[in-house]
């Protein structure tokens, strides 16, 4: 079943079966979801850590938005790092989820559709649904735990920070190993991939690694930190859980302000900044440079991500406000 690659590192497989890989070992595979329009496979990279025992499995994924690069080098650093002569159970990492979409420089999928809304997508649907069904069914489902991590969209620009159900005890836990800046309590029922796989009895948390189209190093140290801790609470590792010097800010909900007019934005707060109602955020400019519109804290929060685009249509983003305890 195993094909070796010409460079004799890299395996072509037809399915994830995780046991394939030998004990104690690292493996890198290409595994076909889907053909392209002359028939040929698309191929997703897994990198699979098998410890000294078969389980837990820690999934992590990346790049489920083609433009968010961050959590790339995060799970390539990982593996690195990774003793698996002393590794407990397995550590799956899917570096790239959205190839189609990396390949295109693309935050969405082909056909327009974002992939982390339509999960776990359907078997015999349009071909973002198909591709959305296929990961979650050939790899998604054989996880224990997933730490999904993603960045900023497109013209905005994010805290470390992270979503999670805070009810749930294990996301709780694995939110508050990540040493975030801020925490989102958010239950899982919103068409994501951790939504799927909280659907699956499958403790998920999302990570939102900093800004998207590039590398940041400061990062992707706090996203390999955050995932070494996990790794010891799930007593994959013995090492040392490593504690924040600053409190996580932990939000009881979060939304978005936008604009109701267009124009020139300048947004005046920072990210992490912490609001009073009524203080100002941002100010709309016309063409001429004549002041249009000014907007203010609706209430008490902290800046959880922003907009960095100064040409801002009706209805585009300003801040995401997260609402504190």
């Amino acid at each position: 079943m195993l094909a070796p690659n010409s460079d004799n590192s890299i395996i072509h497989i037809k399915e994830l079966r995780i046991k394939d890989t030998p004990s104690q070992s690292i493996q890198h595979y290409w595994l076909p979801l889907i053909s392209d329009g002359l028939g040929n496979p698309i191929c997703i990279p897994i990198m699979v850590a098998r410890g000294k025992e078969d389980f837990p499995v820690l999934g992590l994924t990346a790049a489920i938005h083609g433009n968010e690069l961050n959590g790339i080098p995060v799970i390539q650093r990982l593996f690195n790092e990774i003793d698996v002569k002393e590794l407990k159970g397995t550590i799956v990492g899917v570096p790239i989820v959205n190839i189609p979409s990396f390949i295109r420089k693309k935050r969405r999928f082909n056909d327009g559709v974002d992939l982390n809304h339509i999960m776990p997508g359907k078997e015999r649907g349009n071909v973002s649904q198909v591709y959305a069904y296929r990961f979650v069914n050939q790899v998604v489902q054989q996880f224990d735990y997933l730490l999904d991590l993603h960045t900023a969209s497109f013209g905005r620009v994010n805290s470390y920070y992270v979503r999670a159900d805070m009810k749930h005890p294990v996301t709780r836990k694995l939110a508050m190993l990540q040493n975030a800046q801020i925490i989102v309590h958010n239950p899982p029922s919103d068409g994501t991939l951790r939504g799927a796989a909280s659907e699956l009895d499958i403790p998920a948390i999302t990570l939102e690694v900093g800004n998207p189209n590039t590398f940041q190093k400061k990062m992707i140290r706090s996203g390999i930190e955050g995932i070494h801790n996990a790794l010891c609470y799930l007593e994959m590792t013995e090492d040392t859980i490593e504690s924040s010097s600053t409190p996580t800010v932990i939000c009881k909900s979060s939304y978005w302000i936008y604009t109701d007019t267009g124009g020139l934005l300048t947004v005046h707060v920072d990210l992490c900044q912490q609001l009073k109602k009524g203080e100002l955020i941002a100010s709309i400019r016309d063409v001429f440079g004549n002041l249009k519109k000014q907007y203010i804290a609706p209430e008490n929060g902290i800046v959880i991500g922003k907009s960095v685009s100064p040409v801002n249509q009706s209805g585009g983003r300003i801040i995401h406000l997260g609402i504190v305890k």
